[in-house]
């Protein structure tokens, strides 16, 4: 059995966790050990949509341009309503977002990561929280492995609760997606079908490659019972893409992942230990972005725990602080998704992109698609 040591122990090597370790190498912390459940390079099921806000904080990290030349340019976005209204929105020869494999970005954090003095430790399965008088000091993994830390930061996305309050309220968007080469799309523009079948939610197509394609859908199951997500999705393909797809190839096999996300910005830390990213349930609720909110809330985390160990700050204002500057950054967007799904279950999209056919509501319209 191995056992580390370090003053900062990060649990998930996702965007949320190597921004945090790669932030803290920033800020001078040395003793940071990174773990997960995977080896690098690897695959991971995502939309790998990167927002304006999210090419920003690739910036501050300092690895933009790394990213930037594996990362294919969104300059536009077709639209379609509930209603089935159609809006082509497009900007300049600027990229407004871009899509990257999440292979390639996350690699590149965790080399900026390791570059800072990082040490990563994979094929490290956290299972349980080590606690003693009432504070995470560490964790074990699955095999009996250990790592003690002063402050831990929990990134293993949704599924790992190690460390993490129970019963928090949650909320679940189901994902189901598959790639494809060669179909018929626009070139750099992004497709978001907001199809009844799937309210409040929507099915996208996200071009990746000069030829190859991501198509999938986000939906809710029912309270009563869950919808059969290939039956879904075929359904969705059939109505939308049948002529797009009509000579393009199919790329592996379709896969699916649930994503969880609440309203409430809140219960993020406890003695010992902060949630980031997806672990905080920080998604959005209106397009289930989660890239973005996980690298800014890890490189928020990482500022707290440098506070606290440099002196600069005790720990409970460090983590109060932190949960403040989470919302800060966060909750206006997270409430104007909610008010984004009122208005696809209700009608007022369809109004909406209705008043975007003039030019100066096209321009407020795309801007607040963005922002979001």
């Amino acid at each position: 059995m191995e056992r580390y040591e370090a003053d900062v122990a990060i649990i998930g090597a996702g965007p949320a966790g190597t921004a945090a370790a790669a932030h803290l190498g920033a800020l001078g912390v040395e003793r940071v050990v990174l773990v997960d459940r995977h080896d690098f390079p690897r695959d991971k099921t995502c939309g790998s949509g990167i927002s304006p806000k999210g090419i920003k904080t690739l910036q501050k990290l300092g690895v933009w341009d790394e990213v930037a030349p594996h990362a294919y340019p969104i300059r536009g976005l077709r639209l379609v309503t509930p209603g089935g209204l159609e809006s082509w929105q497009s900007g300049g020869e600027a990229a407004e977002a871009v899509v990257c494999y999440r292979r390639i970005l996350d690699h590149v954090l965790l080399k900026k990561a390791l570059a800072s003095g990082t040490r990563f430790v994979a094929d490290f399965d956290a299972a349980e929280a080590i606690e003693e008088g009432g504070r995470m000091v560490g964790f074990k993994s699955r095999a009996g492995d250990e790592v003690r830390a002063r402050h831990t930061l929990v990134a293993g996305g949704s599924h790992c609760r190690v460390g993490l309050p129970a019963l928090r309220p949650r909320r679940v968007i189901q994902a189901i997606m598959g790639w494809w080469d060669h179909a018929e799309f626009r070139p750099h523009h992004v497709e978001m079908i907001f199809d009844r079948m799937l309210d409040p939610y929507y099915g996208w197509l996200f071009p990746e490659t000069e030829t190859r394609v991501n198509i999938g859908i986000t939906y809710e199951d029912p309270p009563d019972g869950k919808k059969n997500a290939r039956e879904l999705f075929r359904a969705f393909l059939d109505k939308h893409y049948a002529g797009a797809l009509a000579n393009a190839t199919q790329v592996g096999g379709w896969r699916g992942h649930p994503i969880v996300w609440s309203y409430a910005i809140e219960q993020l830390t406890a003695p010992g230990r902060i949630a980031i990213g997806e672990s905080g349930l920080m998604t959005h609720p209106a397009t289930a972005e989660g890239i973005y909110q996980g690298m800014r809330s890890g490189m928020l985390g990482a500022e707290a725990v440098a506070s606290i160990l440099s002196g600069r700050a005790d720990e409970a204002a460090a983590l109060a602080r932190y949960e403040r500057e989470c919302k800060r950054a966060f909750q206006l967007s997270f409430w104007g998704g909610g008010v984004f799904r009122g208005l696809v279950r209700n009608g007022g999209l369809d109004f909406v992109v209705g008043l975007s056919q003039q030019p100066a509501v096209r321009t407020i319209t795309a801007r607040l698609m963005a922002s979001m």
